[in-house]
């Protein structure tokens, strides 16, 4: 549109106008009624008909510019209009009216900026005349009253309303017209999207004539033996493979602007803005590689694969990469490059290797080990060891009963799992259990951990008891600063006498300012053997799971190997440390916290969300759980210790302990540091199309923070917790322009997703739940553990914002609210007065059961261990069938929260049909990567039978 900004406000508003919108917004659905007895011709559609249901009344549909392909503003069976929820499948983002509409053939863009995207679009009346003006959410709305009419930020809405267009803008079709459409439901919709990114040209014809897929194999509480256990996860491996790598190499970000800044020595840093990191469609971290390149006209072409060195502590959208002075990057141009995301598949090799490891190699892990992973029966074996004088280990805090005997128990078997509530001291427990398995084994001791930040947490604890601990870390993290960084491999080879050829040649590095190949390859080997020096003097190991197959690492042998977060890694990746020959397992988590990532929903529904921590509960290891929490005032821990850990959590700090003198918040009861603030904000569709914010929500939350932080409370230490990311990027900018004080005091308060917190803490957290609308779908905040891991955070004080009457239609939030409200803890109005709220919640919504990836497996556990009794070939597995019945319910006590609610009979089996589903847009917003949003838009899907949190929906028994 090349028309001004002045003249394209008076060309709507002249629209509106011929098109007699009186009252914004209009309901169309009565001109059309007269329809209703019609039966319906068939003929060709026009081009412009919507593509899914065929709908071709020119206003009521849209075209999308990217794939040109036309969509109505019905819903027909499906929860969204068609447009919407093309849109938000496809990713695209930019729409225009057909020309025969009321406004002509109009593209929704921002008045100031020009934006295009109807997620971001909202209209903003004047206040004194009948103009209006679409102003993109942020931060083009709150910047409207420097213009020359007068404008109110506050009656901004956005376009896209109950995910549907406002009426007035494109109408909605009537009842008889989308009773007369063709019928689509959400699971066709989805493998129709799905056909179109690889034939432009399919219709539903294709989908309801699918070619026969093959289907995956569902990995098992019991394996027949090593072959079959690894064919099922090196097929299930491949899948999610293949899935990863074609997500993230579509992820391509056009016309990026960028600036250059000089760099360490001679290199350049390239600061990338990528809008993709905003809206969490990509998730970027230090090392991953980016391939880079200009499209413009002003220099030569250029291209370059480089690795991301560092993120901007301003925006949350800009990254850099150092360039070397020798790939001649163009340092003179700043716009037209083009980003593409590099598919590194390390990890997955690994973890294949692994597996052959397991299937080759017999004595790659102890037998017993070998028949607990397949889950053969085997007898309770006992380790001899001399029981120690003292269980506290040098340099850390003394034990409490519950962390003696599970160190006890741990040293007496060769298997063991540790379950750690929140704030018990998982950490502390499991470094005090690595300095007593040195000083029973002979070998090194291993420890690892999913994750860089646990792996940290674990090496600096196990640093204070004087043990020599070496972590290694991946070459492209080497750069990173870390409070254990003096102890990684690389800072302690840096420390030792060089040899007079290491000494050689950095004097010819520094001389000519790169070596020759043949010389860079021999200092490489020189450094290689120094890192083997020095791992061969440590008595401890800490590394990834991934790492732990690091070249560096060959032919050393781990007779011991403890790995924390282990609920939180897919079961391939735990078995990557095993098989250095372990002799004695620890495995530490909590199953009743965060699973498992898995990137695809096939992968997923197949099993691999299940971890080998909760395979062996299922195969009756009971784990030893620790019973006294040291983080949470007694008030906080009360709901978390009665609805997730059976109310035998203990508190290891009094009330006094977790008071403020000069208390920052007006809490409802004094000395009772927790509160539900009631918002009634509405839920939005965030700029992403695959996310929700929550802009009253976000409003409040900064305003407790402002509070927070005029008392003195160090930003550094209050944490937002929201599970979605369009919320948590709109929290930040919202603070940046709204909060009263130091901006940089903002920007110090960590906003994030309830992964980020895991295992972590904060002396304040306020929880923003986003949801609120008319369906009462609260999507992932339904999910048991993920409420868990926000609710179990703070020490001081906790504050949950949302709307009661939405969130209490969930059975779980129910309780919840009901605990906060008996303690006259559920308020609402300001800040300053807060009353209690008056809101009645009636009786307990019926609880659906959701079938987790563990009841599953129990289920598919007594039904094997009956077959298997029957059978004569496995005469070991008979006595079990006679217990299978008692194993069913003594079983539970260490289930899931969900698991726990379910009790089964010889007879119960899984035969009836799952159906139902929640409606999230993003299946894995707030926790994942990039990540197919397909799943969280259908209300009733039976694809996903066992979901994992944010994936794909609940499945209630019918």
């Amino acid at each position: 549109m090349g028309d001004s900004a002045d003249e394209r406000v008076e060309h709507l508003a002249d629209a509106i106008s011929k098109a007699k919108v009186t009252d914004i917004p209009t309901d169309f659905d009565a001109l059309s009624d007269d329809l209703d007895s019609e039966e319906p011709e068939t003929k060709a559609l026009p081009e412009h008909a919507c593509a899914y249901c065929g709908i071709d009344d020119v206003n009521c549909v849209l075209q999308c510019l990217t794939c040109k392909r036309w969509f109505c503003n019905g819903r027909g069976q499906t929860p969204s209009s068609h447009i919407v929820t093309h849109l938000v499948r496809a990713r695209h983002k930019a729409v225009m009216l057909h020309p025969e509409s009321p406004l002509g053939d109009t593209v929704p863009e921002c008045f100031t900026c020009g934006s295009k995207n109807p997620f971001m679009l909202g209209f903003l009346p004047a206040q004194d005349s009948a103009v209006i003006m679409l102003l993109c959410r942020n931060p083009c709305n709150y910047a409207a009253n420097t213009k020359e009419v007068e404008w109110d930020a506050s009656r901004w809405a956005p376009l896209i309303e109950n995910r549907s267009f406002l009426s007035w803008f494109v109408r909605i079709p009537s009842s008889a017209t989308q009773r007369n459409a063709q019928p689509i439901s959400s699971a066709q919709i989805c493998k129709l999207e799905n056909l179109w990114r690889d034939n432009e040209q399919a219709t539903l014809e294709d989908v309801e004539n699918p070619t026969k897929e093959k289907e995956l194999p569902k990995t098992l509480v019991r394996y027949e033996n090593a072959e079959q256990y690894c064919n099922i996860f090196r097929a299930l491996l491949s899948v999610e493979e293949q899935y990863d790598k074609k997500l993230k190499e579509s992820l391509v970000q056009h016309d990026v602007a960028v600036r250059w800044e000089p760099g360490k020595g001679r290199s350049m840093s390239l600061w990338l803005r990528l809008p993709q990191l905003e809206s969490g469609e990509m998730r970027l971290g230090i090392g991953d590689e980016l391939c880079v390149s200009y499209t413009g006209s002003l220099a030569s072409k250029w291209k370059a694969v480089l690795k991301v060195s560092q993120f901007s502590p301003i925006s949350s959208m800009e990254v850099a990469c150092d360039v070397p002075q020798y790939l001649q990057p163009p340092t003179d141009c700043t716009t037209n490059y083009t980003v593409e995301f590099v598919w590194v598949g390390v990890t997955y090799a690994r973890m294949k290797k692994a597996l052959s490891v397991f299937l080759n190699l017999r004595d790659c892990m102890a037998p017993f080990l070998r028949k607990k992973l397949l889950g053969f029966p085997t007898g309770s074996e006992q380790v001899q060891f001399q029981e120690p004088k003292r269980y506290t280990a040098p340099g850390l805090p003394d034990l409490n009963h519950s962390q003696v005997a599970a160190i006890k128990s741990v040293l007496s078997k060769p298997l063991s799992l540790i379950q750690g509530p929140p704030g018990t001291g998982k950490t502390v427990t499991s470094a005090t259990l690595v300095y007593h398995l040195t000083q029973m084994t002979k070998g090194k001791v291993l420890v690892c951990a999913p994750s860089n930040v646990a792996v940290d947490q674990l090496t600096e604890k196990i640093n204070r008891t004087g043990l020599k601990v070496v972590r290694v870390v991946s070459r492209t993290r080497e750069t990173m600063l870390s409070h254990v960084r003096f102890l990684s491999l690389h800072e302690q080879v840096a420390l030792m006498p060089p040899s007079p050829e290491m000494t050689r040649l950095k004097n010819l590095q520094k001389k000519n300012g790169e070596l020759t190949a043949d010389d860079e390859r021999r200092y490489r080997n020189l450094v290689f053997q120094m890192e083997r020096k020095v791992l061969a003097a440590a008595d401890v190991i800490c590394t990834t799971c991934s790492s732990s197959a690091d070249r560096r690492l060959e032919n050393f042998d781990f007779s011991a190997v403890l790995i924390d977060e282990a609920t939180q890694a897919v079961e391939p990746e735990i078995l990557l440390p095993i098989v250095r020959g372990c002799k004695k397992l620890v495995l530490v988590g909590d199953h009743q916290q965060l699973g498992p990532v898995v990137m695809s929903n096939k992968v997923a529904d197949a099993g691999m969300n299940l971890s080998l921590f909760e395979r062996l509960i299922l195969l009756g290891n009971q784990p030893r759980r620790l019973e006294v929490q040291y983080r949470m005032h007694p008030c906080l821990s009360e709901f978390p210790s009665n609805m997730f850990y059976d109310g035998m959590l203990q508190n290891g700090v009094t009330a006094q302990e977790r008071l403020r003198r000069q208390d920052p918040i007006p809490w409802p009861i004094p000395n009772m540091p927790m509160m539900f603030y009631q918002n009634l904000g509405q839920e939005e569709i965030s700029g992403s199309g695959t996310s929700f914010l929550n802009r009253t929500e976000a409003s409040s939350v900064e305003k407790i923070i402002t509070l927070f932080l005029k008392s003195g409370v160090v930003p550094e230490q209050i944490g937002v917790v929201t599970p979605y990311e369009g919320q948590r990027n709109f929290i930040i900018n919202y603070m940046q322009m709204f909060g009263s004080l130091n901006k940089e005091l903002y920007r110090s308060v960590e906003v994030a997703s309830v992964d980020a917190f895991q295992g972590r803490e904060k002396d304040y957290i306020i929880v923003s739940c986003v949801r609120s609308n008319d369906r009462g779908g609260i999507g992932f905040l339904s999910d048991p553990r993920r409420l868990n891991v926000a609710l179990t955070r703070a020490r001081y004080g906790l504050i949950v914002i949302g709307n009661s009457k939405v969130l209490c239609k969930n059975p779980l939030w129910y309780h919840l609210l009901v605990h906060f409200k008996d303690r006259f803890a559920l308020v609402e109005g300001a800040l300053s007065n807060l009353q209690p709220s008056m809101i009645q919640f009636g009786r307990p919504p019926v609880e659906k059961h959701k079938v987790t990836p563990m009841q599953r497996m129990a289920l598919q556990k007594t039904e094997t261990m009956d077959s298997l009794a029957m059978d004569p070939i496995h005469a070991p597995f008979r006595s079990l069938g006679a217990t299978a019945a008692s194993l069913r319910e003594d079983m539970w006590s260490s289930l899931s929260l969900d698991a726990k609610s379910l009790s089964y009979t010889q007879s119960d089996r899984l035969t009836k049909k799952m159906t139902g589903g929640e409606d999230d847009l993003d299946s894995l917003d707030g926790f994942k990567s990039q990540a197919s949003l397909e799943d969280e838009l259908e209300d009733n899907s039976a694809d996903a039978l066992f979901p994992m949190w944010g994936r794909k929906s609940v499945t209630p028994f019918t």
